[in-house]
């Protein structure tokens, strides 16, 4: 077996286990509630030692979010990927109003329930939640051409992740959204004219369009 070969297996036998151990303690959590389950129980229903389960997952209530790495890809693709002619914002916009019809799902109804009733899941989200704010500012970054972050792109993106966190706990998300960036535009978009190329230099006539996709 060559060392490619022997590195897949590991990452594979580890996705495995760290799978069974999510799986083992969402079904505990909505069991019996988050504070009334430990991680040596966990363990034993993942067949695993309670190291093994600190070693995926350092802290207890990153148990009840197994599928953070997928929800950090999305949200950066969100605006890296975004189609042409997209502004920033409402990219965001749509992957917000996304993600939260996603949570009202029957599928995610339980787990969202479960944070609802626990207030240490609930300030934990919020603290992992900003955890994406240097990826954000790093693909905005990129797109500007600049070798280092303004402090106007630091805060579009902390006040954009906010935005986010009022919705998921407003009576009408969209309508929260709405008012959110609206607000927030007025001043980016006055910033983002300074990547604007004017037609007279003799550049190609990118120039609205592409300051309109930021």
């Amino acid at each position: 077996m060559s060392e490619g070969q022997r590195t897949g297996r590991r990452e594979r036998k580890k996705a495995a286990t760290r799978a069974l151990i999510v799986q083992a303690a969402q079904e505990l959590f909505l069991e019996r509630g988050f504070d009334a389950v430990s991680v040596r129980e966990i363990a034993d229903r993942a067949d695993v030692s309670p190291t093994t389960v600190f070693t995926h997952f350092p802290h207890k209530e990153a148990l009840a979010f197994g599928d953070e790495d997928v929800r950090h890809d999305r949200l950066v693709a969100a605006v890296a990927d975004r189609p042409p002619g997209t502004s920033i914002s409402a990219a965001l916009k749509a992957h917000y109003l996304a993600e939260i019809t996603a949570l009202g799902s029957e599928l995610e109804r339980p787990v969202l329930a479960l944070m609802e009733q626990t207030p240490a899941l609930v300030e934990y989200a919020e603290r992992m939640w900003f955890r994406h704010e240097d990826a954000l500012i790093e693909a905005i970054m990129r797109e500007f051409g600049l070798p280092e972050p303004s402090d106007e792109i630091r805060f579009y993106v902390r006040f954009a992740l906010q935005i986010q966190l009022s919705a998921t706990r407003a009576a009408n998300p969209e309508s929260t959204i709405d008012a959110g960036f609206r607000l927030l535009d007025e001043g980016w978009l006055r910033y983002q004219r300074r990547f604007q190329q004017p037609a007279s230099d003799g550049a190609c006539p990118t120039d609205a369009s592409a300051a309109m996709r930021r």
